[in-house]
């Protein structure tokens, strides 16, 4: 198996990204109280490019990952103060997990951060996601506040110094 690379978003992959958005959160289905509403939004990812950059990876011409920056100044839920950079809905397809893709994507977002003059990059998880929030954590992000309840589940804002 060859490695997997990085590349921005093309308006070409909305199909592949949003795919691979409810395929990675569909093991999770069972937590939210209404994971018909909750899924509509996940399988429209592709929408993220509108306020952010979406970053995709791709292996042997195939999408298996993607996350989408939003960076400092523009439109983010009210938990997150307006000037930090932040990452949403970082998703790997259950076929290319353990490959490093989610962390690789992590790491983008952080490098964008840095691009930004950013000095505090931000993120919401929740419990649920037992493989993202310790590879969170691992990477240095720390609990900064709880979040609203999105569908029933709880979740949390964690925080990152970007070096300088």
């Amino acid at each position: 198996m060859s490695a997997f690379h990085l590349r921005d978003y093309a308006d070409s992959d909305s199909d592949a990204v949003n795919a691979v958005a409810l395929s990675a959160f569909e093991q999770f289905s069972h937590h939210y109280q209404d994971w018909q509403g909750f899924s509509a939004g996940i399988k429209n990812m592709s929408a993220l490019a509108g306020v952010g950059e979406i970053i995709v990876a791709i292996l042997d011409n195939a999408l298996i990952g993607a996350v989408a920056y939003v960076g400092p100044g523009k439109p983010k839920a009210s938990y997150f103060h307006a000037e930090w950079p932040i990452m949403r809905m970082l998703v790997v397809s259950p076929g290319a997990r353990g490959l490093g893709v989610g962390k690789a994507l992590a790491e983008e977002c952080l490098a964008r951060a840095k691009r930004d003059d950013a000095k505090v990059f931000a993120l919401h998880t929740s419990d649920i996601m037992s493989v993202a929030l310790p590879m969170y954590l691992r990477m240095g992000f720390k609990f900064h506040a709880q979040a609203p309840l999105i569908h029933g589940v709880p979740y949390d804002v964690y925080l990152r110094q970007i070096d300088a």
